[in-house]
């Protein structure tokens, strides 16, 4: 099928309420049937996964990759050490980018699935402090470096934010904020405008969900994309239909 036909296909079938189809689209990278990169702006790219759950079936988590001066920085990585190592061989092998830097958006495989793989290779590998505590307790791989509230660092020019707002969809879950390109990386707390309930609940704080998403929007009031941690990626109305969508969660 060319690229015209699935263009008109993608705009039928999500209509505005997609993510913004443009000719960024085109920089797209499949990489094989379960990877591919989607190009945001400038050298951020969402690295989408797909994986199969017997009880769910076949859906997709999402990710980053920002790359500057031949180094990569991940932000959560694919589900498992197998996925996260056709990735990470992709970005080194076909783009000469070497992979520095992991960060973790929470403790579930969505977002630290491959840290046994990346942590052979040598990655560095950030979470917050109740991430890593709670990793010891399920005798998970353990990330190198900790933060509390929030860490900031330079990523080759790139100033690169992780913050903890509050609870949500888990306990620790993070956002990730790149300034430079306005985008936040919100993870399972945010969810996608085709999202019709909020997921998984099995670790989620639902009473403190909207009060953490409305720090977010008062923190960062200049945001341009969000990513969620599965689905297309949008605007800041991925904020607001979260919040709908917790709301009409607390009223069954």
């Amino acid at each position: 099928m060319n690229r015209l036909i699935k263009f008109l296909i993608l705009v039928l079938l999500f209509g505005s309420t997609s993510r913004n189809i443009n000719a960024q689209d085109y920089n797209d990278i499949v990489i094989d049937n379960d990877i591919q990169l989607i190009h945001l702006k400038d050298s951020v790219y969402i690295h989408e996964t797909w994986h199969y759950l017997r009880n769910f079936g076949r859906f997709p988590s999402n990710g980053l990759i920002v790359i500057k001066n031949g180094q990569a920085l991940m932000i959560d990585t694919p589900m498992d050490n197998d996925k996260t190592e056709r990735l990470t061989k992709y970005i080194q092998d076909s783009m000469s980018v070497d992979l520095k830097k992991l960060i973790i958006g929470h403790f579930h495989d969505d977002c630290m699935g491959g840290l046994e793989y990346l942590q052979g290779i040598g990655v560095e590998s950030v979470a917050n402090s109740m991430t890593i505590e709670k990793c010891i307790e399920l005798e998970l791989p353990i990330p190198s470096k900790s933060f509390t509230d929030s860490l900031t660092f330079d990523f080759n020019g790139k100033q690169i934010e992780c913050r903890y707002l509050g609870a949500g969809h888990s306990f620790d879950n993070i956002i990730v904020w790149i300034a430079s390109e306005k985008i936040l990386f919100g993870g399972c707390l945010i969810k996608s405008i085709q999202s019709k309930g909020l997921g998984n609940l099995t670790d989620a704080v639902v009473n403190d969900w909207d009060t953490t998403i409305e720090k977010v929007m008062q923190k960062y009031p200049g945001i341009g994309i969000v990513v969620p941690g599965h689905g297309h990626y949008g605007n800041t109305e991925l904020l607001t239909h979260t919040i709908k969508l917790i709301e009409k969660e607390n009223c069954k």
